[in-house]
């Protein structure tokens, strides 16, 4: 990993833990969405291909900081039974 990876990470753990899922779940998504996109892109059309990047790895991005947020409120939020 590299310098700024490394310091990314460590600034990503230093946050609570709600909003480092959701950074965590649209980086993931965000990523493999803008795979997607770029497979599907250079399939249909190549010289439009980084507008379908954007088309389908910004919503899978949106997406990923939801579900993230999500996860993580439900990781911190306290036991029924005591």
């Amino acid at each position: 990993m590299t310098r700024h990876g490394t310091e990314t990470a460590l600034a990503v753990g230093a946050l609570p833990r709600p909003v480092s899922l959701a950074v965590a779940g649209a980086i993931g998504l965000g990523l493999l969405g803008a795979t997607v996109g770029l497979v599907l892109g250079l399939l249909a059309y190549p010289p439009t291909a980084w507008f379908a990047v954007l088309e389908v790895g910004a919503p899978s991005m949106v997406l990923g900081l939801v579900v993230g947020l999500v996860a993580g409120l439900v990781a911190r939020a306290p036991t029924g039974a005591g």
